[in-house]
């Protein structure tokens, strides 16, 4: 097997590819059905006739939270906290960007009205993630007075579209401060035309961290950390995968975040807690058959995951494809589907 380093994962984009915006109607984006030997391109709703009476489809049914939030310290510096998680007792994880971090009980001001208070860096000295008392419900506070936290490559600034279209029509449980993208190209259109072909739905959380936008910056992948996300794969979504090999179906993951999830419970036997899983070429799958997925940044792990899954030689080659052809890149772009295929690379 091939070792493979991070610049094997760089390919050049064209910044006029990077979706800002998403398509007029959620179902309205291209599909790059990437299953055979040469890419075909599809629109979005070519979808459920790709897919057999008998398959499983998993989502991730994490609910993004309007995260960012904006303050100011008691010296009237400005600051940005990016929850990162909901803790007990009004305490939440975030990141925190400002000029000089104030001092441990420090209270800050935050728009809005109310106060968030810095307890320390969690869970380790040394780490991004500081932890912080707000002066009422996180959740409450964030639904009123959160902006959405759109990903660093989209450039304006949050609006009321963004509120409902980075967020999928299935979200339901809150905790994810990004979007399971690829669930985003799904309407009830498509979902009735999934049903009508006799395809089955079942659903996973993983709360999405800001980690998934974390750059890679060591050229040996095996030195790289990834950041840990929650996850749960219910009792109702487990019964429904023993069904599906039972009836020798195939479980069609939609997007990443539902593979990091599956296989983390693949390898560990917990159906929850917390993962920290990298996915790279060599990996050996064992849940996912399918994976419909957008186009991840370069040097990215969401690329090496994909790579893992489908070939690294195929992956680059479907991207090479996508550029040419000017599909829209990253979250708010297009589709590809992609087939399990044996490690060759």
């Amino acid at each position: 097997m091939r070792q493979f380093t991070l610049g094997d994962f760089d390919f050049a984009l064209p910044p006029e590819l990077i979706a800002q915006h998403p398509a007029a109607e959620r179902s309205g984006s291209r599909l790059l059905d990437g299953t055979g030997d040469l890419p075909v391109d599809r629109g979005f709703r070519d979808f459920p006739g790709l897919l057999r009476a008998g398959d499983l489809l998993v989502f991730n049914d994490t609910q993004v939270l309007k995260a960012r939030l904006f303050g100011e310290k008691p010296t009237g510096g400005k600051l940005e906290l990016l929850v990162e998680r909901v803790l007990t007792g009004n305490e939440v994880v975030a990141h925190m960007k400002v000029s000089k971090k104030p001092p441990v009980g420090t209270e800050l001001r935050m728009d809005g009205g109310f106060s968030a208070t810095l307890l320390g860096r969690w869970p380790q000295e040394d780490g991004p993630l500081f932890r912080f008392a707000f002066s009422s419900e996180p959740h409450a506070l964030m639904l009123q007075h959160g902006h959405v936290p759109l990903p660093p490559y989209i450039t304006h600034t949050d609006t009321a579209e963004d509120a409902q279209r980075y967020q999928t029509v299935f979200a339901k449980h809150p905790g994810a401060i990004a979007a399971p993208t690829a669930a985003l190209h799904f309407d009830e259109g498509v979902l009735a035309g999934l049903e009508a072909r006799g395809v089955r739905r079942a659903s996973v959380t993983l709360h999405v961290g800001a980690g998934t936008f974390q750059p890679v910056k060591t050229e040996n992948l095996a030195e790289h950390r990834m950041h840990s996300e929650w996850y749960e794969v219910p009792e109702a979504t487990q019964q429904a995968i023993a069904d599906l090999r039972a009836r020798g179906g195939r479980l069609v993951a939609v997007g990443t975040t539902t593979v990091r999830t599956l296989e983390s419970w693949a390898a560990t036997g917990r159906s929850r807690g917390d993962t920290d899983i990298f996915i790279t070429p060599g990996f050996q799958f064992r849940q996912v058959d399918l994976l419909l997925t957008n186009f991840h940044l370069p040097k990215s792990t969401l690329l090496m995951l994909v790579s893992a899954f489908t070939g690294y030689a195929h992956m680059m080659a479907l991207y090479r494809h996508a550029v040419e052809h000017h599909y829209r890149f990253f979250s708010y772009g297009d589709a590809m589907l992609l087939a399990r295929r044996p490690a060759s690379d």
